[in-house]
C-alpha cells in the first residue's frame, strides 16, 4: 500500500514536471514583466484597491496614507483575509528620519476569560470558530498609529473609496469568490455572519456585485470621529453586547484600553543585506534564523530546483520552527531570547544536527544562552515605502459577526496553547503567538526591497525563499516571487503539538522528476499541492535610476501599479 501511495506521487509530479523542466532550468521563470514607475507604486492582492492606493498617492498622500485607504477597501473587497476585525502589523521606512519603524497592531485575549475556564469546561485546544477565540481586533488602532506619524491627508480622505464602494457595491474577483464560498459554508451558522457576507442566503460568485452598506456606515463613524471611536465609541459598545449576549468574553473596556505598540524591527545581514523583521511574538525573526544557518552554504552554486538546496531549505526550516514553538510568544509574559536565537553563533550551533544527506524525522528545540491574510506594499513621490499585512487568521475569522457594524471578528486566539508552562500558554490579557510578518531589506542602510508572503507558517518559509531568490539566484523582482515554491508542514506546532514524523515535503509543480526522487530517497515525505504557497507582494527601489519595482504574484488576484 505504501508504495502504491509513492507512486502516485511521483506520477503527480511527473505530469507537473514536464511542462516546467525547461522553465526551472533556465531560470526565466515570471509570469509577467515587473512594473516601473517614478513617483510611487502600489501593489495590493485585489487590482481596485491598488487602484484606490494609486489614486490617493496622486492626490499628494503618503504611502502610510495609501496603504490604510487600500487596507480599509480590502477589508471589504477580500473579507476572506482581512477586516477590522482583526490585526496589522507594519514595517515603515521613513525618508525624513532615513529609517525603519515598526508596528505591532495585535490585540490580546479578553481580561476576564481565563486558563481555568478552558480546562473547567474540558477544552484541550482553543476551538477555531466562536466567540472562545476572539481577541481583541487591533487593525484600526493600527490605522490610527500609523496615520499619526506617518500621514497626511484627513481621515475622512482616505476612507472615502472604502466607504463609496461599501455602498455602490464592487464586483467580487475569481479568487476571492472561492474562498469566500468555502469560508462560508462553515461560517454561515454563527451570529450576523450570513446577514453581512451571503446576501440572498449565499455567498457571492465571480463577477457578483457585493454591497455592505453596514460596514460603509462604520468607516463613515470613524471618518467623522476619528479611529479611536472604533474602541471608546459605539463600535466598541456594539461588539461588547454583541459578544455577551452570544456567549463571548470580549469586552468595551478590552477595547477601550487597546493601543497598538511601536516596536525595533530586528535584523539580520544576509550576504551584504539587511532582512528585518518584527520581532514576537510574531515570528518574522524564524525566517532571520533560516537565512543565518543559510548563509554557511553556498547556496548559488546548488543551484535553484536542485535537490541539495530544497533538502538543504526544509532542514533549516524545520530548526528553526522547533524554536518557534518553544520561545515565540507575547514578550510581555514570556522570556523570549531575540537577540541569541538570531545570531550568527546559535545559526552554527544548530547546524551541528543537521545531516547533509538525511531528512530528520525530528530536531529538538535549541538551548539559546540567555532568550489566510492580506499583504501590500506602497511607496511614494516623498520615498517612504510601507510593508503592511493585515488578517482575520483562519480566513474570514471566528465567524462572529456584529451585523450592524458589518465585518466579523478574527479567531487568532486559537493559537494559544492550553498546555500549562509554555510560553505561549493562555492568559487573560495576553497576546497570542503571530503568523503574520511584513518584511523589508536594506542595503548599505538604505532602502531596497519591502515585500511580504501571506499565508501563516508558510510566511517565514517564503520569506527566506524570496531572499535567496533575490540575493543567492540572481532573479528579478517578479521573477522570485513567481518561481516554484516550496512549504513544508509538520515538526512543532506553536500550540505545542509535536509532529515526530518528519511532516510533509510540499512543492509546486515546476520541479524535475529527478529533483522529487532523489528528496525521497534522502527520506523526505513529498507531495504535491497545489496551493498554501502564500501571496507575494513586492516594491524595490532602484536607487540609480530613481525609480521603483513592483511585483505582485500570479498566485493571487492581485496587481502591481504605478504612476
Amino acid at each position: 500500500m505504501k508504495k502504491k501511495f509513492y507512486s502516485l506521487v511521483v506520477l503527480l509530479f511527473l505530469v507537473g514536471s514536464l511542462f516546467a523542466q525547461d522553465r526551472v532550468s533556465s531560470l526565466n521563470l515570471a509570469t509577467r514583466s515587473e512594473v516601473i514607475a517614478r513617483h510611487g507604486m502600489a501593489c495590493t492582492s485585489q487590482p481596485l484597491a491598488t487602484q484606490i492606493a494609486l489614486d490617493i498617492l496622486k492626490k499628494g498622500g503618503t504611502a502610510i496614507d495609501a496603504a490604510i485607504a487600500a487596507d480599509a477597501a480590502l477589508g471589504l473587497m477580500e473579507p476572506t483575509g482581512s477586516g477590522m476585525g482583526g490585526d496589522l502589523f507594519a514595517i515603515v521606512w521613513d525618508a525624513k528620519t532615513q529609517k525603519l519603524y515598526g508596528l505591532n497592531s495585535s490585540g490580546p485575549s479578553p481580561k476576564s476569560l481565563t486558563l481555568d475556564y478552558f480546562k473547567s469546561h474540558g477544552y484541550k485546544f482553543i476551538p477555531a470558530h466562536g466567540p472562545l477565540p476572539v481577541s481583541v481586533p487591533g487593525c484600526v488602532d493600527g490605522w490610527n498609529e500609523l496615520h499619526k506619524k506617518f500621514g497626511k491627508l484627513p481621515v475622512k480622505e482616505i476612507l472615502q473609496p472604502a466607504i463609496q464602494y461599501a455602498r455602490e457595491g464592487f464586483p467580487v474577483s475569481e479568487l476571492i469568490a472561492y474562498y469566500w464560498q468555502l469560508n462560508a459554508r462553515i461560517l454561515k451558522k454563527y451570529p450576523g455572519f450570513a446577514d453581512i457576507f451571503m446576501p440572498n442566503g449565499k455567498a457571492p460568485s465571480k463577477g457578483e456585485i457585493f454591497k455592505n452598506p453596514a460596514l460603509a456606515n462604520t468607516l463613515e463613524l470613524l471618518a467623522k470621529k476619528g479611529f479611536r471611536e472604533f474602541y471608546e465609541g459605539k463600535p466598541a459598545k456594539v461588539i461588547d453586547k454583541y459578544m455577551h449576549e452570544n456567549g463571548g468574553f470580549l469586552s468595551y473596556s478590552d477595547l477601550a484600553n487597546y493601543h497598538a505598540e511601536w516596536v525595533e524591527p530586528e535584523h539580520t545581514n544576509y550576504r551584504g543585506y539587511d532582512v528585518w523583521e518584527l520581532p514576537p511574538n510574531g515570528q518574522g525573526i524564524a525566517a532571520l534564523q533560516m537565512l543565518n544557518m543559510l548563509e554557511n552554504f553556498d547556496v548559488k552554486s546548488m543551484g535553484f530546483g536542485s535537490a541539495e538546496y530544497i533538502h538543504l531549505l526544509t532542514e533549516v526550516k524545520k530548526l528553526a520552527f522547533e524554536d518557534r514553538a518553544k520561545f515565540y510568544a507575547d514578550p510581555r509574559f514570556a522570556d523570549v531570547p531575540v537577540k541569541q536565537l538570531i545570531s550568527k553563533a546559535y545559526a552554527k550551533e544548530r547546524l551541528k544536527l543537521y545531516n547533509p544527506n538525511r531528512a530528520a524525522r525530528y530536531y529538538p528545540a535549541g538551548q539559546p544562552e540567555k532568550g489566510n491574510t492580506i499583504y501590500m506594499t506602497v511607496a511614494d513621490q516623498y520615498g517612504n515605502m510601507i510593508s503592511l499585512i493585515q488578517s482575520n487568521y483562519r480566513g474570514m475569522g471566528s465567524g462572529m459577526a456584529p451585523a450592524e457594524l458589518g465585518f466579523d471578528l478574527q479567531d487568532r486566539g486559537e493559537l494559544f496553547t492550553l498546555k500549562e508552562g509554555q510560553n505561549n500558554t493562555y492568559a487573560p490579557g495576553k497576546r497570542p503567538f503571530h503568523t503574520i510578518i511584513p518584511a523589508f531589506i536594506t542595503k548599505d542602510g538604505k532602502p531596497w526591497v519591502s515585500f511580504g508572503v501571506m499565508g501563516g507558517a508558510m510566511q517565514p518559509q517564503g520569506h527566506t525563499q524570496i531572499v535567496v531568490n533575490l540575493i543567492d539566484f540572481g532573479m528579478n523582482l517578479q521573477e522570485a516571487g513567481d518561481a516554484p515554491r516550496i512549504r513544508h508542514d509538520g515538526s512543532s506546532q506553536p500550540t505545542g503539538t509535536k509532529m515526530r514524523d518528519g511532516g510533509w515535503l510540499n512543492l509546486e509543480s515546476g520541479f524535475s522528476y529527478d529533483v522529487i526522487r532523489k528528496l525521497m530517497q534522502m527520506g523526505h515525505r513529498v507531495r504535491y499541492s497545489l496551493g498554501g504557497y502564500g501571496g507575494y507582494q513586492a516594491i524595490m527601489w532602484d536607487a540609480k535610476n530613481k525609480v521603483y519595482y513592483g511585483a505582485s504574484e500570479s498566485r493571487k488576484d492581485g496587481q502591481a501599479a504605478g504612476y
